[in-house]
């Protein structure tokens, strides 16, 4: 759901986005579903102890890593930083985005772990394939709502993206508590 919120925001942020990049932005969203759980498997077959360690950082980094891009494009629609034509998403912006919303899929790896490798394999392409499709219709519907907002697309899609890092964050916490 948080790549679905996501994609919502990228579609506010870009509303004349074509259907190949719409394309391109959900596979990335699904690639990364779908390897995080395998590395969470990986990882408990191989180095739990030291994936344990790193599991109570999980909404750390994503908390960090949506304030950081929510953070900016917010800033940029308070200034008034969207042209006629706002920019497009970078590379680098979507493969940041594609780990904050996937890092908390590491976990999964935990609750796979009792599959043999085959079954976890297919149940990450299940999550990458579900998480394609939701990642389109985000899109979709961001990209719809982003023509009628036009000028305000910037600051709705920060709001969003900052409420789902400190969401994250707050689940993260809240299920490490005793």
């Amino acid at each position: 759901m948080a790549a679905f919120s996501v994609s919502c925001a990228n579609g506010l942020h870009e509303p004349r986005m074509k259907r190949p990049r719409m394309a391109l932005i959900a596979g990335v969203y699904a690639w990364f579903q779908f390897m995080m759980p395998m590395i969470g498997w990986v990882c408990v077959h191989t180095l739990l102890e030291y994936f344990t360690a790193f599991q109570a950082l999980i909404p750390w980094i994503a908390l960090g890593l949506l304030l950081w891009i929510g953070g900016g494009m917010l800033r940029d629609g308070l200034r008034g930083g969207e042209s006629e034509e706002p920019r497009s998403l970078t590379l680098a912006v979507l493969l940041v985005q594609g780990i904050a919303t996937s890092i908390d899929a590491l976990s999964v790896g935990f609750t796979i772990a009792g599959y043999d490798g085959k079954t976890a394999l297919i149940a990450s392409c299940i999550i990458a394939a579900v998480t394609f499709v939701l990642c389109i219709g985000g899109l979709l519907i961001g990209r719809k709502v982003g023509t009628r907002l036009s000028g305000k697309a910037n600051i709705l899609g920060g709001v969003i993206l900052i409420l789902i890092g400190i969401e994250i964050f707050i689940k993260g916490i809240y299920t490490r508590l005793p």
